[in-house]
């Protein structure tokens, strides 16, 4: 698929996040990836080969096995990285419901 700027982007990658199950292991990925490279920097940096394992092996987890589609990554990984933080941050604010409603319900659209 092909989008014309970003916002494009983060509505079909929302909708690749429909389910709140998908979302949870994606804050999870992510936490754990910041966590483990904040760890890797200050005490080990040998573990840093960790922090894309477990941040996409938890998300990747989701699509999956939960959401039943393909990663978004593979087709837009710096897109997919930047709304991935994005929506983490949404998660942790407490906002995540408001920008669900916000942008309407949308079927997943990919699916193997």
């Amino acid at each position: 698929m092909n989008f014309r700027n970003l916002d494009e982007f983060w509505a079909f990658y929302m909708s690749q996040h429909s389910k709140a199950s998908t979302r949870r292991w994606h804050l999870a990925g992510t936490l754990s990836a910041v966590v483990t490279l904040i760890y890797s920097l200050l005490f080990n940096w040998k573990l840093i080969i960790m922090v894309p394992l477990i941040g996409y092996g938890l998300a990747w987890y989701s699509h999956f096995f939960v959401e039943r589609n393909l990663p978004a990554t593979f087709g837009h990984p710096f897109w997919s990285l930047y709304c991935d933080f994005k929506m983490f941050g949404l998660m942790i604010t407490g906002q995540m419901d408001r920008e669900m409603k916000r942008l309407g319900k949308r079927p997943v659209l990919q699916s193997f």
